[in-house]
Formats: C-alpha cells, sequence, structure tokens
C-alpha cells in the first residue's frame, strides 16, 4: 500500500475516536486501528462527572476541568447524555464535611456562570442558579409525604421519589441535588462509529490489531512511521497512541520509559423490582478502598441498574492498580484480571461480585436487596499518567517529534486531547494552519437519532448487554 496519511491513530477508545472525527472535519487524511468490531469498548463511563462531584478528594482546579471537558463533550455528543440529576450523600459514618461539598459547589456555579458567559451554548446543565439545590431533613420527612411522580420535572419531584427508597437516617444532612447528568457509552459509540463511517476523510480499521510500529524519521524517505498489522504496513507522517491502558506497549517498542499507572475497575448490572417514578442517580460517599468506599447506583431504562462500590470486594480489585516499573513502559497485570479483561468472567465471580454490590446499595435502599443479577460486568483498565492515583484529569504528552500519547482518565478529556493534538500538527506543519477553529462537529450532527437508537442497541447487544442499557431514561 503506497498511500500516506497525514495522520494515523491506534486505538478507536473515545479519545482516538474523537481525535479522528476531529481531524475529519477540518479534511485531515487519517487512519484508525481498532482491534475489535467496533469503537469504543471500554473502560465503562457512565456519568459525565460535570463538577468531579464524585470526587470529595480532588482539587478544586481538577472539578473545574472536568466541568468544561465535560460540558464540551456533552454538545458533541448531546444524543449520549442522559438529563437526570444525581444525589449526593454522606454517611454518618464518614468522614467527609458535608460544608466542604457546599463550598465547592458553590465554586463550580461561580465557574459555570463564566463559562456560560464565554459561550451561551455551554449552558447545557440548566440555569447557574439551579445547578444544585440542598435538603434538610426536614425538607426530606416533608417530601417523602409527596405523591410520587412517575417523570420528575423538579429538583423536589426528583427528591421526593428518592427520599422514599433512602434510609435519610443514615445519612448527614443537608444532602445535595446536582446537575450532574449520565452519560451512555453505547451511544456515544453509535454516534462515533456512524460519524466516522460516513467520512471520507477517515479510514476506519476495525478488527485490526496493530503488531508493530517502526519509526522512519531518519530514513529520507517521505512519511515518518510505519504501522504494520498481520497483512498491512501503512504509512503515515504522524503517530497518534490511543491505546489507553496499553499505550506502554508501543512506548516500550519506541525506548520510552515513562511513569504511569495503570487500574483496572469493574461495574455491576442489576436488575430491581419496577419502582413508582424515576430516581436520579445515587452517590454515597465514603473513603475509597475501605470497607465504606463509595457507593453509586445508576439507573437505566426498564428497571435496571449499574452500581460502583468502592471496595476491594466490587469495584476495585486486588493488584488491580500497579505501576510501571524501571525500564518498563507497560505495567504487566497478575493472571486473575489478565483472565477478565483478555478471557472473560467466571460465572462465580459474575454472581459474588454482583450480589456483594447489592448488598451495599441495599445499606441504603433497604428494599434495593430484592435486586438480582442483571448481565454480565462493565470492565476495564484505564491508565494514570504519573504516580497519582487520586489523578483524574489526564490529557496529552508529546515525547517526539510526530508523536503524540493519549493520557485520559476521563472520557471528558477526549475533545481537549484532540485539540492540543491538532496544534501540535499545525506546529510540525504536518497540516496546513487551520484558519477557523471550532468545537462543533457537523460530521456528528448529521447522524439522526434513529440511526443512534438503532447502532447503540446492535452494539449493547453484541457485546452481551441487555438492550435497555442503550437506551435514555430521559428521552432528549
Amino acid at each position: 500500500m503506497n498511500k500516506i496519511y497525514n495522520v494515523g491513530i491506534i486505538g478507536g477508545g473515545v479519545s482516538g475516536v474523537v481525535t479522528a472525527l476531529e481531524l475529519a472535519k477540518y479534511g485531515v487524511d487519517t487512519i484508525l486501528f481498532e482491534q475489535k468490531e467496533s469503537v469504543v469498548n471500554g473502560p465503562p463511563f457512565c456519568h459525565l462527572h460535570a463538577g468531579g462531584n464524585l470526587y470529595p478528594d480532588i482539587s478544586d482546579e481538577q472539578c473545574r476541568i472536568l466541568m468544561k471537558q465535560s460540558i464540551d463533550m456533552a454538545r458533541l455528543f448531546p444524543e449520549s447524555i442522559d438529563k437526570r440529576p444525581t444525589f449526593i450523600s454522606i454517611p454518618k459514618s464518614e468522614k467527609y464535611a458535608v460544608d466542604i461539598i457546599q463550598d465547592r459547589l458553590d465554586m463550580l456555579v461561580s465557574y459555570y456562570k463564566t463559562l456560560i458567559d464565554e459561550d451561551p451554548l455551554n449552558e447545557i446543565l440548566g440555569s447557574p442558579d439551579d445547578y444544585y439545590k440542598i435538603y434538610s431533613k426536614q425538607d426530606l420527612i416533608e417530601l417523602a409525604e409527596q405523591p410520587n411522580v412517575e417523570r420528575p420535572n423538579t429538583p423536589d419531584e426528583w427528591i421526593s421519589n428518592t427520599i422514599k427508597l433512602v434510609d435519610y437516617e443514615k445519612l448527614k444532612t443537608p444532602v445535595t441535588l446536582v446537575q450532574e447528568y449520565g452519560w451512555n457509552l453505547f451511544r456515544l459509540a453509535a454516534q462515533a462509529q456512524l460519524a466516522l463511517n460516513k467520512t471520507e476523510n477517515c479510514n476506519l480499521k476495525l478488527n485490526t490489531s496493530v503488531i508493530d510500529i517502526k519509526d522512519v524519521r531518519n530514513e529520507n524517505v517521505d512519511y515518518n512511521w510505519e504501522i504494520y498489522t498481520k497483512d498491512e504496513v501503512y504509512r503515515v507522517n504522524y503517530l497518534v497512541n490511543s491505546c489507553g491502558f496499553k499505550t506502554g506497549k508501543f512506548d516500550e517498542s519506541l525506548h520510552i520509559n515513562t511513569e504511569r499507572l495503570i487500574e483496572f475497575k469493574a461495574a455491576y448490572v442489576s436488575k430491581w423490582q419496577p419502582i413508582p417514578g424515576l430516581i436520579p442517580e445515587l452517590i454515597f460517599h465514603g473513603e475509597r478502598g475501605t470497607p465504606h468506599g463509595m457507593v453509586q447506583l445508576t439507573p437505566y431504562s426498564d428497571d435496571y441498574y449499574q452500581i460502583h462500590g468502592m471496595t476491594e470486594n466490587i469495584t476495585l480489585f486486588k493488584d488491580g492498580l500497579i505501576q510501571s516499573k524501571t525500564n518498563e513502559a507497560q505495567p504487566q497485570f497478575g493472571e486473575d484480571i489478565n483472565q477478565k479483561l483478555f478471557r472473560g468472567w467466571k460465572t462465580d465471580d459474575i454472581n459474588t461480585r454482583t450480589e456483594n454490590a447489592i448488598e451495599s446499595v441495599s445499606k441504603f435502599v433497604p428494599s434495593f436487596k430484592s435486586a438480582t443479577v442483571g448481565g454480565p460486568p462493565l470492565f476495564g483498565a484505564q491508565q494514570i499518567p504519573g504516580d497519582d492515583p487520586s489523578l483524574r484529569v489526564g490529557e496529552v504528552s508529546f515525547p517526539y517529534k510526530s508523536y503524540a500519547r493519549s493520557e485520559i482518565v476521563k472520557a471528558s478529556s477526549a475533545l481537549t486531547v484532540a485539540n492540543q493534538i491538532i496544534t501540535k500538527i499545525q506546529e510540525e506543519k504536518i497540516i496546513p494552519v487551520i484558519a477557523k477553529r471550532t468545537n462543533q462537529n457537523s460530521l456528528l450532527d448529521c447522524i439522526s437519532k434513529d440511526e443512534i437508537d438503532q447502532l447503540a442497541s446492535q452494539l449493547t447487544i453484541e457485546r452481551g448487554y441487555p438492550e435497555a442499557l442503550s437506551k435514555l431514561i430521559i428521552e432528549n
């Protein structure tokens, strides 16, 4: 194959596809390699993180970055956003102070107003004055007496539905309802894949594993990299390593030793009895990694719920957080986690961990003890650049000329990374300077809701999950 592509991207996760779509938007000739049958396979995400309210220990600066990046991504993929709020609470057993969380929320409201002043289209989380609402114990008692609302429209209606189910005597008050939305992985994957298939500017190579890369920048040829697959060699001028937790594999082949952590985590799919009215996502804060780690219950359609429990017997794993060693860019998991990552879960593990997750929720939502296993876990490994496991904002690095390594930790960083890579490619004169840059993407805008519905459903079923996980609980 003699064609030379301006950019070659290895890895069709959320960072790889957003980078490819942004390049294609500007007419940049790109090839994207993904080893699986479809794009955006993991690690899973379910929450927009528009303010970092799930992470009481991270800095205010990280919270602001997450809010800005989440808004940018929500504008790009509106049909993947589930516009239901999030219930934030702190059990009485935990160290976190309610007033600290509320101080942070006030900071986020102020920052959100700044973003809207910069661009009115950033007002996707509702009015800043409605970004959050607090509820005292007396408020909860009174709202528990109100009738259920099948489809809540106000914060009070959401809380009224919720507080009938939650044992609020176990919680510090006040509690908070925040406009942090759900984010549907399957719908984002569908919209991205449909857009990539329609553009002539990106050659999407599914079911294609990259087995090697070769640096030919000093070999007096008119391209910089060779990308080897089983059957072909592809020539590109700029290389983007977007392999997620496996980025170190190609770093090692280029003799780049980069300090990084990688972490394996899982969330669990449960089926619960029908309840009279929608509820928000439920967060019960706790110290990560302890027996009282945060519990997170995410509602989906048709009475399915996803559960995170930040303990070693639910979402986290023994030896699930590993660090690169000297002269090693790619850390290696042990056999148990490799089995789950590459060969599948044992039924006993699925049942035991899902049942542990259900029990963790039922401590705060007593009737949830009747929930059952609803499907296989959503799981994956994520990279964390450096050595700080609490880092939630990762972006991109440029170890060599004509080489970028995506280092996102949260999916919301993907557009930021794409823009940084485009800036670098222009600086290196791989492409001409783009006269006018915008965060809107017409390739994504032209994909219809019906197309997204159909492919999202197909992807969800093909990956072994209930079809309900492809739907929004509140249609846009």
